[in-house]
């Protein structure tokens, strides 16, 4: 199961040239709240839509995005059929891409979730690329309009996927009443960012409003960006953790990955980290709203990958997943220590999910 391979780390320093330790870090026994995971464009599939079938990239995406979450949360990854990397424009497809594919099943595959599996416990909404764009659509419909929906959802971290807001506020444009996140103990609220080492150029398909795969773009609203080293605002330390296995060396993604220029090390431990490898703020320098992030100590400065166009859009879920599973953590407490406090049978049902 690629969304439950182990926790076990080795930890090195941010120029990867020393071993620090081993971490071996224990999962929560009973989680009380879920991960519903949509993963980004990674179909190397000629068709416009991919199929349901599970190719090996979908299983390495799934490792390398969704599996760390299982130290504080049950991880829901369904497939879908999203649009291929052919389909946005890397290739030449053989059917037409339909973006409204990708949605419809995202959204049975929630209402299930919630119909079959939920049983009144919270829950982290996590997309990156398209899946981030999908699940802008799923929250406007299905999560932010609807207040008994809307009670349980932890958080949404939205990830390359140009979540929307009303300029100087943090809620409007995508959502009327879930906010961006300022602390990382508050709850219903959403993380988003885009990661750029260098500035942000003309034709950049992140940072700014821009209607991609069937999003729509008011023109009073920008991009949020929030810091998940810092949610408060201002600067703080990214902790990047990585799987140690290779991202499936046949698909696209791979040669993607390869161009960002990171000597990965490769230990026996399922994972490996170098806290404090980067310094991250948000930035909106040239109109484009980003999580913009600087080498310190050594660590080696990425590539743009595949261009300039694009930043570090590879290493958005990963360069700060650290900061990213602690927050899930605190929220998930938080979320429980409400859920204790509150009147009538829904505090009742989390209160028995955490048994």
């Amino acid at each position: 199961d690629p969304c439950t391979p182990g926790l076990s780390t080795t930890v090195y320093t941010p120029a990867l040239n020393k071993r620090v330790r081993v971490e071996h870090p224990k999962a929560v026994k009973h989680p009380a709240i879920d991960c519903f995971y949509v993963y980004p464009t990674v179909s190397g599939q000629t068709t416009g839509n991919s199929n349901l079938h599970i190719d090996p990239e979908e299983r390495s995406i799934a490792l390398y995005q969704a599996a760390r979450y299982s130290q504080e949360c049950r991880v829901f990854a369904p497939t879908y059929r999203e649009v291929t990397l052919e389909g946005i424009g890397l290739g030449k497809t053989t059917t037409k891409p339909n973006p409204a594919l990708a949605l419809a099943d995202v959204r049975r595959a929630f209402h299930t979730y919630l119909a079959k599996y939920n049983h009144g416990r919270g829950f982290v909404l996590i997309g990156h690329s398209q899946g981030s764009f999908v699940l802008r659509s799923l929250i406007a419909k299905d999560v932010d309009p609807k207040a008994s929906v809307r009670r349980r959802l932890v958080s949404a971290i939205l990830l390359g996927g140009n979540v929307l807001i009303k300029r100087g506020s943090d809620v409007g444009g995508d959502f009327k009443h879930i906010p961006a996140c300022h602390r990382p103990s508050q709850i219903g609220c959403v993380i988003a960012f885009s990661t750029f080492d260098q500035p942000v150029p003309p034709g950049s398909f992140f940072g700014r409003p821009l209607p991609i795969l069937g999003t729509k773009t008011p023109p009073k609203d920008v991009v949020l960006c929030t810091n998940p080293a810092s949610l408060g605002g201002g600067s703080g330390l990214l902790d990047p953790i990585f799987p140690s296995a290779p991202f499936d060396p046949k698909s696209a993604l791979a040669a993607g990955i390869a161009i960002l220029g990171i000597k990965a090390p490769t230990p026996p431990t399922v994972w490996w980290s170098a806290p404090g490898s980067y310094s991250a703020r948000c930035s909106s320098a040239n109109d484009a709203n980003v999580l913009e992030v600087t080498a310190r100590d050594g660590a080696r400065t990425p590539n743009p990958s595949p261009d300039a166009t694009w930043g570090l859009h590879l290493m958005d879920a990963n360069i700060a997943l650290g900061n990213l599973i602690s927050i899930v953590g605190k929220e998930a407490a938080a979320f429980v220590a409400r859920g204790v406090l509150d009147q009538g049978s829904y505090g009742t049902q989390i209160q028995h999910a955490t048994r």
